[in-house]
């Protein structure tokens, strides 16, 4: 059985342990960066827009014989997530950055548990969807996302810019901006800015 909660700071080594893992799930073990002081400001300091979720084993199941007791009262998965917004619908949604579950806890409705707590989360703000994205390779987890209703967003490819790129399309939109520093958003808006 699973317990979900919203996240409290002392999750946090949890947490990073758990993104660890998935780095490593997802054979990228060198790609994280993220430290225990980054994380905690991301989701506890002022003004969070980054929120999680963690599953736990049911501690009422603490005493019992079989695996269901299995990391009672440990955090055995989590959800990080944040707000994202349909222009179509005209309202909120949620992103999943992040879902995971320890692999000797998979089985035990802890992922099952962390979307339903999501899900609930939209249905009760009235946000109109929730998105994430899995790699092509990940077979299990298509198969369980479908099993519970998700479906592919044929049509659709994921961009990203980042490293070398990032800054190169960051530095050229520094030449658009107005002499009297204003917002990057108003001098995008203005259609005589032209890049030189």
């Amino acid at each position: 059985m699973s317990f979900i909660r919203a996240a409290v700071p002392a999750d946090v080594p949890a947490i990073l342990s758990l993104i660890h893992d998935l780095a490593r799930y997802e054979k990228e073990p060198a790609a994280v960066r993220n430290t225990e002081e980054m994380l905690m400001q991301t989701l506890f300091g002022d003004n969070p827009r980054i929120f999680a979720h963690v599953a736990e084993g049911d501690a009422a199941q603490d005493g019992a014989d079989d695996d269901s007791a299995r990391g009672a009262g440990e955090v055995q998965g989590f959800a990080l997530w944040f707000l994202n917004y349909s222009t179509w619908e005209g309202v909120h949604g949620i992103y999943l950055e992040d879902l995971y579950v320890r692999p000797e806890s998979r089985g035990s409705g802890h992922g099952k548990a962390l979307l339903r707590a999501l899900a609930g989360i939209a249905v009760d703000r009235g946000y109109a969807r929730m998105e994430w994205s899995v790699l092509d390779w990940n077979e299990p987890s298509i198969r369980f996302y479908e099993s519970l209703g998700a479906g592919r967003m044929d049509g659709w490819s994921v961009f990203r810019l980042s490293g070398d790129a990032l800054a190169g399309v960051g530095n050229a939109s520094a030449r658009i901006r107005s002499s009297d520093s204003a917002s990057v958003g108003s001098a995008a808006m203005d259609s005589s800015a032209e890049p030189r």
